[in-house]
């Protein structure tokens, strides 16, 4: 056997939500009829005119993608009110930005804030390169950011903070003037994650104009539609995006990608169909789980609810499973650091869906 890196043999590995076609075998179900309610995926489904562009250009797979995306940059930028040069854009979702971050900014032995419980990748990425976590807390049952831990974490060797707003799996927002008095309590770059920014409404853009130490990461993966085309993109100073783009992959996003994005952010009215879709069953499912004695669920501006289930008598893993059995797919958080076995996360779905889980979830806890 071949001498594996120390840090990938110690790893963890990343647990992705299960798939249609795993439930369907190991629970005989019908991969069509399964609800999936655990990987925040866009209910309403991919923008019609992306498919129908699609379908058009997939004589091109034959072909090399482009390397100069300058046409979906400045889309971007347009979407996103900001210079194409601030943008840089990733073939496998916002996680390969992250791997870009860690291969252009982590020297072995470099630290990295965190505020568990929070998105598990930006450890599963940076400790790969040798970065060593330095955890800050998320205040579970006030649902925000606890920036006095954040603050009190910085050291010198403090290279990256991770800030997630919403926060994935709370929900929750951080305030815009905790993350003003984090970027002026250091020279690290801090990283806010805006994966969800749609479905709040709010977002951090404006603070790019004071703060040279700033980095917005966003995702097609959400209100776009297309977690299968794995397209993410970073909003930064030049300076930065330009060492970025020296150890990005050329070719790391394929050209139907690429053709999906540009089309998607052509297609306005699916844009905001799609979010307020979302907000509309976000909302169902907060009033609707309320009304659950033994539930505990959080108010949420993400697209997805965090749901506290030690009450019920069960644990996030049986109340999982007896929800798969009846074909609906949530997420069992015991794996999320910072939370303990008993909380379960809820993505949104069309409001049909919702109701059938709203009667399973009856059935199940009586």
């Amino acid at each position: 056997m071949v001498k594996i890196k120390k840090i990938v043999n110690e790893l963890d590995p990343y647990i992705p939500g299960r798939s249609n076609a795993d439930l369907a075998r190991v629970y005989g179900l019908d991969p069509a009829n399964i609800i999936r309610m655990g990987s925040n995926e866009n209910p309403l489904g991919p923008s019609p005119l992306a498919i129908e562009t699609l379908k058009k250009n997939l004589h091109l797979i034959n072909t090399y993608p482009e390397s100069n995306i300058d046409d979906l940059k400045k889309q971007i930028a347009d979407y996103a009110d900001v210079n194409p040069q601030q943008v840089i854009v990733g073939g496998d979702g916002a996680d390969e930005i992250l791997d870009v971050l860690g291969k252009t900014l982590i020297e072995p032995g470099d630290e990295y804030i965190v505020h568990p419980p929070s998105y598990m990748y930006y450890e599963f990425t940076f400790n790969i390169h040798g970065a060593v976590p330095v955890y800050a807390r998320w205040d579970v049952e006030e649902n925000h950011l606890d920036v006095d831990s954040v603050l009190e974490s910085i050291s010198p060797r403090t290279k990256v903070i991770f800030l997630c707003t919403p926060n994935n799996p709370t929900g929750g927002l951080i305030d815009k003037s905790d993350i003003r008095t984090i970027l002026e309590s250091t020279d690290a770059l801090v990283v806010v994650d805006e994966a969800y920014w749609e479905f709040s409404g709010v977002n951090n853009l404006e603070l790019l104009e004071y703060y040279d130490n700033l980095f917005i990461l966003r995702t097609f993966s959400k209100v776009m539609g297309l977690a299968g085309m794995r397209i993410g993109y970073g909003i930064g100073h030049e300076e930065l995006i330009e060492y970025m783009h020296r150890v990005k992959p050329v070719f790391s996003l394929i050209k139907l990608s690429h053709i999906a994005a540009s089309a998607t952010l052509n297609d306005t009215d699916y844009i905001e169909r799609s979010t307020q879709l979302s907000i509309k069953s976000r909302e169902f499912l907060y009033e609707e789980i309320s009304k659950f004695p033994t539930l505990g669920v959080f108010k949420s501006l993400a697209n997805y609810l965090l749901v506290d289930v030690r009450d019920t008598g069960m644990n996030s893993k049986e109340i999982s499973e007896e929800l798969m059995k009846n074909g609906i797919i949530v997420r069992d958080c015991s794996s999320f650091r910072g939370l303990d076995d008993y909380w379960i996360r809820v993505s949104v779905a069309t409001l049909e869906e919702d109701e059938k889980f709203i009667k399973v979830l009856e059935n199940i806890l009586g």
